[in-house]
């Protein structure tokens, strides 16, 4: 992609109610573009690094036996009513032309509890899992922290269906297991823990993924020894002490939540008659687990934890681009090489963003450190005349010089 080309560019000024770093430095950078409080568009390059996200999450949800499925944003209220969800506050209320009452969904189980029934008859044709990857909207009282509480945002949902508390347990410890794989792969793994949170009536306990983070505002008690934690809602009622090991040396902690996952057991199916014939042609109800990740909430985490006074310094797995090239220099000589450069990297399959812009070389440094691309590549005179490209790397200060020949075997 040439910069010139690119929809939304950088800015120096900074959003007047940025909030935090993600709020201003994705706005900053030309990532995302706030329409009102809570709700952002994103850009071409806010857009693919949310969609390197979603693919990840995507390939570790088919890898434990999701199907991929998209359900409508919007549904009846009656289904809430239904399951007696229809006075949450969170919800957004519609009325249809026909005078029909809809709500804008903030989870799907009102949605995918009666289609799974659909399909869904015997013991044979369980256990099953659905998931999509789809824009919620819950109607936030104060929408704060850029990406990290909004009132649109984009969410993996996933939905299993069991025939025993027990097939329950085994895919909600799978699924646990892929969300780590998914915080690792983010370059997230290490500083993300499994928390223990309220369980409501259905479990004693829920399961959060909290990632550390000074402005995190949620505060958990992480045990050492078993490298987990306890959110601090329910600490009392764990009498301050680990749920595993027992000990009451536990450390205090900020964090950012980055999923969740809850055993529903029969909240759902019990309001909608969802059953199955058992082995025996008994009807039993069906019991279900849900998993929660928000790919937008990740995006932004990822720019609370990697960044510097200069800007966003991207995981390599979900940066725009993996090579940023600057060309330096009103030489027309300089165009012509970077731009060779450019191409043999694009037919090499290397995603390459090329400031080819008429700006001066401090703008350009200013602004390659600001978007946060892993690599930063510069044609210039000086490089030039010694058959080199400079190269940095964003989340290192020195710079090298790389002779043109070996370039290509670098990168």
């Amino acid at each position: 992609m040439r910069y010139s080309n690119l929809f939304g560019k950088t800015s120096k000024s900074i959003q007047a109610d940025a909030d935090s770093a993600n709020a201003k430095l994705l706005t900053q950078a030309g990532f995302v573009n706030k329409q009102m409080a809570g709700v952002y568009n994103y850009l071409p390059l806010g857009l693919r690094v949310l969609t390197k996200i979603q693919n990840i999450i995507r390939a570790e949800m088919n890898a434990v036996g999701g199907n991929e499925i998209l359900m409508p944003t919007m549904t009846q209220e009656s289904s809430y009513v239904q399951t007696g969800r229809d006075k949450m506050d969170v919800l957004f209320h519609l009325k249809g032309r026909d005078d029909s009452e809809l709500v804008l969904n903030p989870t799907h189980e009102e949605v995918v509890t009666p289609l799974a029934q659909k399909y869904t008859f015997s013991y044979r044709d369980l256990p099953v899992s659905v998931y999509q990857i789809q824009n919620k909207f819950r109607n936030e009282p104060r929408a704060k922290s850029g990406l990290l509480r909004g009132r649109e945002f984009n969410m993996k949902d996933m939905y299993s269906f069991h025939v025993s508390h027990e097939d329950l347990d085994n895919y909600y410890e799978q699924v646990k297991q892929a969300y780590f794989k998914i915080y690792t792969k983010l370059g997230i793994g290490d500083i993300t823990v499994l928390t223990y949170a309220s369980g409501g009536v259905f479990s004693k306990y829920s399961h959060e993924f909290q990632t550390f983070a000074e402005v995190g505002e949620d505060t958990i008690y992480f045990c050492g020894k078993c490298k987990v934690a306890v959110n601090k809602e329910i600490i009392d009622d764990q009498k301050g002490a680990c749920p595993e090991c027992g000990t009451s040396e536990l450390e205090e902690r900020q964090a950012i939540e980055v999923g969740n996952i809850f055993k529903l057991a029969d909240k759902f199916s019990k309001p909608f008659d969802f059953e199955y014939a058992d082995s025996n042609g008994k009807n039993q109800l069906v019991q279900m687990g849900c998993y929660g990740i928000g790919p937008s909430r990740l995006m932004g985490t990822l720019v609370e934890i990697f960044h510097d006074e200069k800007g966003i310094i991207w995981p390599k797995e979900v940066a725009p681009y993996a090579v940023h090239l600057v060309s330096l220099g009103a030489d027309e000589n300089i165009k012509t090489e970077a731009e060779k450069l450019y191409n043999q990297l694009v037919e090499k399959g290397v995603e390459v963003l090329w400031d080819d812009r008429d700006a001066s070389a401090g703008a350009k440094l200013a602004d390659a450190d600001l978007i946060g691309i892993p690599t930063r590549l510069v044609v210039s005179k000086k490089t030039l005349a010694e058959e080199s490209v400079e190269l940095k790397e964003r989340n290192k200060s020195e710079a090298e010089m790389v002779k043109m020949s070996e370039l290509l075997s670098r990168i």
